[in-house]
């Protein structure tokens, strides 16, 4: 929305659904911090949201990606001769699944359970598709993409560590861009970051997107927002909870994520 009386009536319904149900928040998130009316606490929080745009031809849009840590590693990925399938079938899914028990654990939390991507696949249809890299037919990488007008999002991405060497992520970025332009589609959105990552903040500049700022403000009777109440004593949990992660047999990793992934997802 662009005009601030529209900003305000959806403010004002959210807040009255808010206290008939008595939620303990509800979240707004917008491209331009707003000023509202109201007798509830606000917490407000800065990300960053990163977009490729598709709409020069294919050879402009290659070179605006950063030359050594981007190109080099798309034309490492075809000389090593990386094969990729993309679509919706139970195979890909599996093989993403894999890489995303493999990817979590590095991360140390539990995977998404695989109901969720299940679930994403059948209710979105064809909006949604799957795109596996693979070397000698061993899955090493893959993305989890969903397509909304003009728009292709990358929601999720997973790989395995031993095969990073080979570009099979970049490559299968570089497929995706490639195939929504042949679908018509200007935009490449590359999900949001925080703005402390700038790790990732820095890979996905590589790829020549633009950034901008989301914010996300959260709104309370309690005075304490979600994500700001105090972890004071909490944190050698977290370390231990990490460590357990990054070592238990995948098939605990995905009972874990089943269980819990609607509470910390």
């Amino acid at each position: 929305m662009d005009d601030p009386s529209d900003v305000t009536t959806l403010f004002l319904a959210l807040d009255q659904e808010y206290r008939r149900q008595k939620n303990r928040y509800f979240e707004l998130r917008a491209t331009s911090q707003f000023q509202v009316t109201t007798d509830l606490s606000c917490s407000s929080e800065e990300l960053y949201l990163h977009e490729i745009d598709l709409t020069p031809d294919l050879g402009a849009t290659f070179r605006r990606f950063h030359k050594s840590s981007t190109q080099r590693k798309i034309l490492r990925a075809e000389r090593e001769k990386l094969t990729y399938q993309e679509g919706r079938s139970q195979s890909l899914l599996e093989s993403f699944f894999e890489l995303t028990i493999l990817t979590r654990r590095r991360h140390g939390v539990p995977p998404q359970p695989l109901r969720w991507f299940r679930n994403l696949l059948g209710c979105l249809g064809e909006s949604a598709n799957i795109m596996v890299a693979y070397k000698d037919r061993k899955p090493v990488a893959s993305i989890f993409t969903l397509r909304h007008r003009n728009t292709l999002t990358y929601k999720y991405g997973c790989s395995d560590a031993r095969f990073h060497n080979l570009g099979g992520t970049h490559l299968l970025f570089w497929r995706a861009m490639q195939s929504a332009k042949d679908h018509g589609l200007t935009v490449f959105d590359l999900g949001r970051s925080t703005v402390q990552n700038e790790g990732l903040i820095r890979f996905k500049e590589r790829w020549g997107a633009k950034r901008s700022s989301l914010f996300y403000m959260t709104f309370t009777a309690a005075g304490l927002a979600r994500g700001v109440s105090s972890h004071s004593g909490t944190d050698w949990k977290i370390r231990y909870a990490k460590r357990f992660f990054k070592y238990a047999p995948s098939s605990v990793l995905s009972f874990i994520g089943d269980a819990l992934y609607k509470h910390i997802g």
